[in-house]
């Protein structure tokens, strides 16, 4: 134990480009961590039990709303590294310059950022490897049942080919080099949870539909993967539209998120589509160069949403 010094941690925000829900049910999917990220302290406090300061940027709302399931979050990751913060309490402490948001993966970035903390404040040596598994056990709190894939952006960063399973695949995609994105803000903090039961019971009420746009989905994939390798962002762009219509197809796109999917396009973005977890949170617009990403990103502020301009890769 290393006494009253503090252990820190960080954790990056990521974009999901390929198959968010269809993750879920083992078909590929493509994540990108971007350059935003959630930092964590860990110190030794007086008193009992651990206590948390959350001064992340935020979206309204968001914080108090997800409180119930951080505190699952946090109760999870201290059990799986094995501290009892009845013997020795804790202060955490997150920051950064990610903001708290749905869609974004916020809640891995701070489960990651967390599980780093501890391991540098207890001396734990934990590896990256176990970090992740670390952040997946406290993403349990706020989605039940994680793939598994924004703990693995968190954790690892750059491009990344995941496939649920047992294990699951993470295969890093190499490309020329990082593309510019705007990410945009629906302000709608959306629950998880709630849009992974909702596919889970369409898909048990229309099988055969829903076997068609999961196979679909998973062939998207491969094509996706290719034209990143090739670097053929035009190929790229229309494949990130066909998504969204697979994704609003299983509907977990809302009216604002198709209203910023449209809103991006007409503004030249290669393609766009919804973020995350869906129902409200985040959506992402690919645009290679500076000049593209203002343009849209102004677009999309000027109608009164919150933007990132970030980059993939």
């Amino acid at each position: 134990m290393r006494g009253c010094l503090m252990g820190k941690g960080s954790g990056y925000g990521k974009a999901i480009l390929f198959n968010e829900h269809f993750v879920i049910y083992s078909v590929p999917s493509i994540v990108s961590a971007i350059d935003k990220a959630t930092t964590a302290t860990v110190e030794h406090s007086s008193g009992s039990g651990w206590t948390l300061e959350d001064s992340r940027p935020a979206t309204p709302g968001y914080k108090e709303e997800k409180l119930e399931q951080q505190k699952e979050s946090i109760e999870r990751i201290l059990k799986a590294a094995g501290i009892g913060p009845t013997e020795t309490p804790i202060k955490i402490t997150f920051g950064g310059d990610l903001v708290a948001a749905s869609g974004i993966g916020a809640s891995a970035a701070s489960c990651t950022a967390l599980a780093r903390a501890l391991s540098d404040e207890f001396n734990l040596g934990l590896s990256d490897g176990r970090i992740n598994e670390l952040a997946y056990e406290g993403e349990k709190g706020y989605h039940g049942s994680p793939s598994g894939i924004d703990n693995t952006a968190a954790t690892y960063g750059g491009l990344i080919w995941f496939v649920r399973g047992e294990p699951n695949v993470m295969e890093r995609i190499k490309i020329k080099r990082p593309v510019e994105v705007v990410m945009g803000n629906t302000g709608l903090v959306a629950n998880t949870k709630v849009a992974v039961a909702g596919v889970r019971e369409r898909k048990e009420k229309s099988p055969e539909k829903y076997e068609k746009l999961f196979n679909e989905a998973k062939e998207l994939a491969f094509m996706a993967k290719k034209a990143l390798v090739d670097y053929d962002l035009k190929a790229v762009g229309k494949l990130m539209d066909e998504n969204h219509r697979q994704l609003q197809a299983i509907e977990v796109s809302c009216k604002e998120l198709n209203h910023l999917v449209d809103l991006a396009r007409a503004n030249g973005a290669y393609g766009a589509k919804m973020t995350g977890g869906g129902l409200g949170g985040n959506m992402v617009a690919l645009t290679p160069g500076k000049d593209l990403q203002d343009q849209v990103a102004r677009a999309i502020k000027k109608e009164g949403f919150d933007v990132l301009m970030t980059r993939i890769g």
